[in-house]
C-alpha cells in the first residue's frame, strides 16, 4: 500500500514537528514546509493527497495557495488552520475552497478526523471509487454515495449497532462487510444470514443452536449463528422478514447479551457486534404492526441509507467503466468503448435490480458483444423496450391533439410490430402478413407508409 502524503504548512517549526508527529502517529507520511514556493514545488514532485495549512504564513497568506492549487488543476483538500478562530476567517478560507476549518488549539482526533475525511473525498475526485477495505470497492462520485461511506468510516471503529437499508441490489452486504472489516473485530468471524432464505421453523435454531435431541433429527448439538460469531461480527440480512415471534427472541439477546439453545437449559453469554440489512421500510412496518418498535430503535443506532441507482444517475457511467474493465480482464479482451447513444440509454433506464442489474447486463454485452464498441441493438429488450415507451410517451406529450397523440402513438406499435413480424420470418412479406392477420397487399401498404426498409 502506498504511503499518504500529507503536506504540512506553516512557518513555525515547532508546529510543523508537532503536526509530523501526530500525522506519523497515525501512519500518515507528513511532508513539512515553512513557505508557499516550498509547498508548491512539494506538490509538483509528488503526490499528496491532503494539505494541512496555517492562515497566516510570515509575509504570506496561507489561502494564496488555494489559488494556486485552483489555477493549476490540483484538487488536494486543504485543511486550514488558525490561532485567531475568528468566523470571518473561517467562512473566507471555505468560500475560497478550503475543504475545512480548524481553530487552534485543538486535539489530535479532530485533526485525524478531518484529514479521514479529506482522504476520502480527494479519492472520489482523483478516481471516484474508494477501497473500503481490502475486498471491498465502491465506485461512484454522487453526494448520497459519498454520505453513506463516510458514515461507515466514522462508524466502522466502535461497536455500535448498525442498520443498513437499501433496494435489492445496491451493495448492503458489501457495506457490512467494510464495517467488520475496519473494526477491532477484524480478526474476528463475520457470520452472514439472510433471514428470508431460512423457513421460519428452522431460523430459531439456525440463529441460537440446538442440543442433540431437541427435536426429530437433532441427532448432536450444533452451534448457532451468534455462537459462531462470539468476539466478531453477525450480519442478519433481510431483518424485516422476521416473525414477531422470532423478534422478541432476538430483542432478549440484544438486552441480556446471552441466550439458550433450542432444547437447552444452559445460557451462553457471546460478546458479538450485530449489523441488519433489509430492503424494506421499517418504520412503515412498525406503523403497520409486523415489527416491533423496541426492537427498531434497538437496531437503527446508526442507519446507513443506501439510494437506488436510478437516484445517482452521475455514478453509472462510472460504474459502466468500472464493470467494463473489470470483465474484459476477465474475458481476456480489451475493454470496449460505448457509443454515446448507448451510454445514455443506459443512464436513463431506472435499474430496478441496481448494481448488480447493471453488472450482469455488462458482462453479458462483453460476452456477446465482437466488436471494440458497444452500440444500443447489443442491449438487452428490457432497455430497448424501455426507450420505446419513453420514446412514445415524449411523443404523445409533444404532439397537438389528441387524435394526433393516438395516432403517432399508434404508428409506433404497428411498426415495432411488423418489424418483429418480418425478423420472425426472415423477411418473408407473405408469411408475416399471416402471422399478424393482414393481406400481403395490406401489409405492404403498411411497411410502405411506416418506412420500414426490411
Amino acid at each position: 500500500m502506498s504511503a499518504i502524503n500529507i503536506l504540512v504548512l506553516d512557518d513555525e517549526k515547532n508546529i510543523r514537528k508537532i503536526l509530523s508527529a501526530m500525522l506519523k502517529s497515525a501512519d500518515y507520511q507528513s511532508i513539512p514546509v515553512a513557505t508557499l514556493q516550498e509547498a508548491k514545488q512539494a506538490i509538483q514532485k509528488q503526490e499528496v493527497q491532503v494539505i494541512v495549512s496555517d492562515l497566516r504564513l510570515e509575509r504570506e497568506d496561507g489561502l494564496s495557495l488555494l489559488k494556486w492549487l485552483r489555477e493549476e488543476g490540483f484538487n488536494i483538500p486543504v485543511i486550514i488552520l488558525t490561532a485567531h478562530g475568528s468566523i470571518d476567517s473561517a467562512v473566507d478560507s471555505m468560500k475560497q475552497g478550503a475543504f475545512d476549518y480548524l481553530s487552534k488549539p485543538f486535539e489530535r482526533q479532530e485533526l485525524l478526523k478531518v484529514i479521514e475525511k479529506a482522504l476520502l473525498n480527494y479519492r472520489f475526485n482523483q478516481n471516484h471509487s474508494v477501497k473500503l477495505s481490502e475486498g471491498v470497492v465502491f465506485v461512484g462520485a454522487s453526494p448520497q454515495l459519498h454520505k453513506a461511506l463516510t458514515l461507515v468510516e466514522k462508524v466502522a471503529p466502535t461497536d455500535t449497532t448498525v442498520l443498513i437499508t437499501g433496494e435489492s441490489g445496491t451493495g448492503k452486504e458489501l457495506i457490512a462487510q467494510a464495517i467488520h472489516e475496519k473494526s477491532s473485530r477484524r480478526l474476528g468471524p463475520l457470520i452472514k444470514i439472510n433471514c428470508a432464505a431460512i423457513p421460519e421453523s428452522l431460523l430459531e435454531s439456525e440463529l441460537f443452536g440446538y442440543e442433540k435431541g431437541a427435536f426429530t433429527g437433532a441427532h448432536a448439538t450444533k452451534p448457532g449463528r451468534f455462537e459462531l460469531a462470539d468476539q466478531g461480527t453477525l450480519f442478519l440480512d433481510e431483518i424485516g422478514e422476521m416473525s414477531l415471534e422470532m423478534q422478541v427472541k432476538l430483542l432478549r439477546l440484544l438486552q441480556e447479551k446471552s441466550f439458550e439453545r433450542v432444547g437447552g437449559i444452559k445460557t451462553h453469554h457471546v460478546d458479538v457486534r450485530l449489523i441488519t440489512a433489509t430492503n424494506k421500510n421499517l418504520e412503515q412496518e412498525v406503523k403497520s404492526g409486523t415489527f416491533r418498535n423496541d426492537l427498531f430503535y434497538r437496531l437503527n443506532v446508526v442507519p446507513i441509507h443506501l439510494a437506488p441507482l436510478r437516484e445517482r444517475r452521475e455514478d453509472i457511467p462510472l460504474l459502466v467503466s468500472h464493470f467494463s474493465k473489470k470483465f474484459a480482464i476477465r474475458l481476456k479482451r480489451e475493454a470496449p468503448q460505448f457509443s454515446p447513444e448507448t451510454m445514455e440509454l443506459m443512464v436513463q433506464f431506472p435499474w430496478p435490480g441496481n448494481i448488480r442489474q447493471l453488472e450482469n447486463v455488462l458482462e453479458r454485452c462483453l460476452i456477446m458483444g465482437d466488436s471494440p464498441m458497444i452500440h444500443p441493438e447489443q442491449l438487452p429488450e428490457e432497455i430497448l423496450d424501455f426507450e420505446e415507451e419513453q420514446f412514445i410517451e415524449r411523443q404523445v406529450k409533444s404532439s397537438g391533439g389528441l387524435k394526433d397523440k393516438v395516432k403517432d402513438a399508434t404508428r409506433k406499435i404497428e411498426k415495432k410490430a411488423i418489424e418483429e413480424a418480418l425478423v420472425e420470418t426472415q423477411q418473408n412479406v407473405t408469411q408475416a402478413a399471416r402471422l399478424l392477420n393482414l393481406s400481403r397487399k395490406g401489409l405492404q401498404l403498411k411497411i410502405k407508409e411506416l418506412g420500414i426498409r426490411p
